[in-house]
């Protein structure tokens, strides 16, 4: 199934509380978690301390930072949604984040999206999805949230 096509406000506001759709599946892996523990100055050993983490960790293996899971939303977001006609679009804010699971390093991840809400104020359109990070072979999703988004259309 191929990505859904937006190109209007309408178009968000006829699928409210619809599934919007899914990415495909993505893989976390070991150097992925390093290049973020490189990028944000956090080395905590259940990341970047594979032995560490098989041997201590009441994981049994090293996890992926929950923020690094956070920030692969854009790349999987875009794999549900193309929106054409667009001037630009604001990540405005995360509402009700929680991390319910811990991923670890080699497990595929992928993005589930509905639509909750679609608001136009004066021409910026409000959007609010309801997102799970699903864990491929896990019960409980990585996380779930409320991403809001801001798009602001071409006239």
């Amino acid at each position: 199934m191929g990505r859904l096509i937006i190109s209007s406000f309408e178009d968000f506001e006829d699928r409210i509380g619809s599934v919007l759709g899914s990415s495909k599946y993505f893989t976390i892996n070991q150097e992925q978690v390093n290049k973020f523990a490189e990028a944000t100055l956090d080395h905590q050993w259940i990341h970047t301390d594979p032995e560490r983490a098989a041997q201590e960790s009441p994981f049994g293996t090293a996890i992926a930072h929950g923020y690094l899971t956070l920030s692969l939303v854009p790349y999987l977001w875009e794999q549900i949604l193309e929106v054409q006609n667009l001037k630009m679009m604001v990540n405005y804010g995360i509402e009700a984040l929680r991390f319910n699971q811990p991923v670890p390093v080699g497990t595929q991840v992928k993005l589930h999206a509905t639509l909750k809400s679609a608001v136009n104020l004066r021409g910026i359109n409000k959007i609010e999805v309801d997102v799970k990070l699903e864990i491929k072979d896990h019960k409980k999703p990585a996380f779930s949230a409320i991403l809001v988004f801001l798009y602001h259309f071409n006239d």
